[in-house]
């Protein structure tokens, strides 16, 4: 590659640049990625062997790539991160609203600039990022948007209708040269999807009756809903023909996979007072209630359980902790199952339900949440462990618990009762009491899923009993 000195034309082909097509300069990185081991797509999680292989046979082929999955499957964020497989830099026509080829401009501006200046034609340098063109479809999206519209500014100073020097471009011949991704392809009007296909194949560009012929260097990627192609609209075949691979997206497959994800994006914040620990029980029990979601008959499938859902609990179910971190005066912040409860809202925000009874919705929810922990808990501990400590609840124990209740509760009751140290000690080797408070709360809550103890509510606390 060329070093950014090159100012000049002349300068620029003394270097021996060559200017590669955009597909084939993806394709060449993506090899040399290949070849040294280094991570093609940071931040994608769970698509190694499913996904990501298929997007690396469509740049290796050179395909213009459709990415049809529900809401919350990272297809956006797949498409962002195409960017890496270009050049840190590339060598434009200084100037040029096109991003034109220093060597072959397509632009009225750079074909007239080259002849004027020759070697001397100045040349700027773009970044990788500038490369990349983005665009949401909606209904309303005209060709002067994604094409370009003659300027009446330019006709008012002088210029003819039929001088191309009159055309503002839109944002796919802007991105000349890079990537160009439309979200949510079938709501683009059918008369628009017209045009982008003739982008796409035929490279003639038609603006109020003025024909162009633009041979635009451009990788073009979507994304889709499968909903959408019935219920807000459809790809047009010869659109649709003109997409060289279609990549199905999917939601994370196994646990740990949405646990990575949640980890990975929720939100963090700088509170030096305060140390965060979240058990890994925890981790799974807001992973399983999405992973519950997704399989449910009362959630409406046809609009999906964003992973966001999971991102969106984890956020919700650490700021009850801090919340109660905060109260107590405790420095450890350290989720409880008395805490979920308050992920109800974030559920709510982002799952469609298939019922409309009223209240039915929380109910709902709360099913989702008691699966989720009885699954955790059978997965960890076997009912046979708890039958001593289950008889002594039903010898007259009980035992009270709450999202506001200090550690220095829990340990008491670990005290108190005999054989629960051991059970404790099986998930958390060493714990802290706010670690203590957390286990002996799943436990007493898988008990009681499990149908071994009862449970009664008493105020802001549970009282769990045999």
């Amino acid at each position: 590659m060329a070093t950014k000195p090159a100012t000049t034309l002349g300068e620029l082909r003394a270097s021996g640049y060559k200017v590669l097509p955009v597909k084939e300069e993806m394709r060449r990185n993506l090899i040399r990625k290949m070849r040294t081991g280094e991570e093609l797509f940071p931040g994608i999680v769970g698509f190694e062997d499913s996904v990501i292989p298929q997007l690396e046979n469509a740049v290796l082929s050179g395909q213009d790539i459709i990415f049809l999955g529900e809401r919350g499957q990272a297809k956006s964020r797949l498409i962002r991160s195409l960017v890496a497989l270009l050049d840190e830099e590339m060598p434009i026509i200084s100037g040029s609203e096109v991003n034109d080829n220093p060597f072959e401009p397509i632009s009225r501006y750079g074909r007239d600039l080259v002849e004027e200046k020759g070697e001397d034609t100045p040349i700027a340098w773009v970044d990788r990022d500038q490369r990349y063109g983005e665009k949401l479809a909606t209904p309303d999206i005209t060709i002067a948007d994604l094409i370009g519209e003659v300027d009446p500014i330019r006709v008012a100073e002088g210029r003819y209708l039929g001088d191309e020097l009159t055309i503002h471009y839109g944002l796919i011949p802007r991105t000349n040269r890079g990537i160009f991704a439309i979200n949510e392809l079938p709501d683009l009007a059918e008369r628009i999807q017209v045009g982008l296909f003739n982008i796409m194949e035929e490279r003639d560009v038609q603006i109020r009756g003025y024909q162009i012929r633009l041979p635009l260097d451009v990788f073009i990627v979507s994304s889709a809903n499968p909903e959408d192609y019935t219920n807000r609209g459809r790809i047009i075949t010869p659109l649709k023909d003109r997409y060289g691979a279609q990549i199905r997206t999917h939601y994370p497959r196994a646990v740990e996979h949405e646990i990575g994800i949640m980890e990975q994006e929720f939100m963090r914040f700088d509170d030096a007072d305060y140390k965060v620990v979240v058990p890994q029980y925890m981790k799974e029990i807001v992973a399983e209630i999405s992973r519950l979601a997704r399989r449910s008959p009362d959630v409406n499938q046809r609009s999906g359980v964003s992973v966001r859902t999971s991102i969106a609990n984890y956020e919700s179910l650490l700021a009850n902790a801090m919340r109660r971190a905060i109260h107590t005066g405790e420095s450890d912040v350290v989720p409880r199952v008395s805490d979920l409860p308050f992920v109800v809202p974030a559920i709510q925000g982002k799952v469609e339900f298939e019922t409309v009874e009223e209240g039915k919705e929380d109910q709902i929810i709360e099913k989702l949440i008691q699966g989720a922990v009885v699954a955790v808990f059978n997965r960890i501990y076997s009912i046979s462990d708890f039958d001593d400590l289950v008889t002594r609840f039903k010898s007259g124990l009980s035992v009270e618990v709450g999202d506001m209740m200090p550690s220095a509760n829990y340990e008491r009751i670990v005290k108190q009762v005999d054989g629960l140290a051991a059970q404790v000690a099986k998930v958390e080797p060493k714990a802290s009491p706010p670690l203590t408070a957390s286990v002996v709360e799943f436990i007493l809550e898988g008990l009681h899923l499990n149908k071994r103890l009862n449970k009664d509510r008493v105020g802001a606390k549970v009282q769990y009993r045999g």
